[in-house]
């Protein structure tokens, strides 16, 4: 069978091959062995707060179940209207929110929508590998431009600048970013924004967690930049982090005015609308004693930051800039590599550096990890990405097998 050229681009997720072999490792384990720890999954432990799963309960009962428009419920929109004026003092009209089937569905649509084959959207790498493969699913190809810890593991300005050419379509940017967990400052997304705006081309932001964002400085978003420069940005949003909702499948888009119908159309021909159950499970999430939850839950995810970061860092495991948002750690295990007598990594995904670290990992520690060779091409094998989405007494357990490995 002919596989079609579109499909044998697209790279494999090389994580999922450690993700196996971490599981394969815990199911022969003994009674005695010590449980693997998963620190690799960028996935809160967190699920739903109550009144989430009674919505969703009382959509079926009710029989709540017929499709919705493409853009989603009125009311759904209308409420994360509200969660932008009442958390950022956005106001942001409820006709420039379409609903998708999680920020996945947002980045395609929003990608199919302005990306003609040929063009290229700047990206920073590190970046999180499913965006640039929804611009190559566009006909688009991702330009990663190396972006270091002394510019926060994000882009700048003058490299947009540098590296714009003929076929530049825009940037995809992610403010927190995963695998770093850290943010664009306001004053250079505001400059990258306004460059772009001068050459004609589009700023995108996957900005899913950004209601995890934990300094003051970097929690905003970037609707909000000055000069109707917010107006022009496509940001992408999700119900998965800050709202404990991954498996529901359920993120929004907010465009300017003039896309939105482009949008709606191709998102009624793809996939019609997001889950209606989901959609209305979703009211419930602006409701007082959820948001308070979910802001309880906010203030543990950065406890658990605060705790897990100064100990990589004692431990020689180097974390070159401190996230300031989302649930991840991207260290530097250079000197751990080395130490251990690990090869830097070679051209081959899965030979040195942090891909063969993140196996002793397993073995020594029976502790699993991402290693960077999935999130970009600019030494990947220097750096490791640790979740701290999972409970403190478990990232506790963690650095304590390291201390001990150590």
């Amino acid at each position: 069978m002919r596989i079609a050229q579109r499909a044998q681009r697209v790279e494999p997720f090389y994580v999922m091959e450690l993700a196996k072999a971490a599981s394969a490792m815990a199911a022969a384990a003994g009674p005695d062995d010590r449980p693997m720890i998963y620190l690799n999954i960028g996935e809160p432990d967190f699920t739903a707060p109550p009144l989430v799963r009674s919505a969703a309960k009382r959509a079926i009962q009710d029989g709540l179940s017929q499709y919705t428009p493409a853009t989603g419920l009125p009311a759904l929109r209308e409420a994360i209207s509200g969660w932008y004026a009442s958390r950022f003092g956005l106001q942001i009209a409820p006709e420039r929110i379409v609903v998708t089937a999680g920020a996945s569905a947002a980045l395609q649509l929003a990608c199919l929508a302005l990306i003609d084959a040929g063009d290229e959207v700047l990206m920073p790498d590190p970046s999180y590998p499913c965006n640039r493969q929804f611009v190559q699913a566009a006909e688009g190809r991702a330009v990663l431009i190396p972006s270091g810890p002394e510019q926060r593991f994000q882009l700048s300005a003058a490299q947009v600048e540098a590296a714009w050419g003929p076929a530049t379509r825009g940037v995809l940017l992610a403010s927190p970013s995963n695998p770093t967990g850290t943010s664009i400052a306001r004053d250079e997304l505001e400059r990258i924004t306004r460059l772009v705006r001068s050459r004609g081309g589009i700023t995108l932001v996957d900005e899913i967690y950004l209601g995890l964002s934990y300094e003051e400085a970097y929690g905003h978003s970037a609707l909000g930049l000055p000069d109707g420069l917010g107006d022009e940005v496509i940001s992408i949003n999700s119900f998965s982090k800050y709202f404990n909702m991954t498996g529901w499948r359920l993120g929004w888009l907010v465009l300017p005015p003039a896309l939105v119908p482009a949008v709606e159309r191709l998102a009624q021909n793809l996939f019609i609308c997001a889950s209606t159950i989901a959609q209305h499970a979703a009211l419930a999430c602006f409701a007082p004693d959820s948001l308070a939850e979910y802001e309880r839950r906010r203030s543990e995810f950065k406890a658990r930051r605060d705790f897990f970061i100064p100990a990589l860092n004692r431990l020689g495991l180097n974390v070159p800039v401190q996230p300031d948002g989302a649930f991840y750690a991207w260290a530097d295990v250079s000197n751990l590599c080395e130490r251990w007598g690990i090869p830097p990594q070679t051209s081959r995904p899965d030979q040195g550096g942090s891909w063969s670290l993140a196996f002793e990992l397993m073995q020594r520690c029976q502790l699993a990890t991402t290693p960077g060779r999935d999130f970009g091409l600019a030494d990947p094998g220097r750096y490791l990405r640790f979740s701290t989405a999972n409970s403190m007494a478990q990232l506790q357990e963690a650095v304590a097998r390291l201390e001990q490995a150590l």
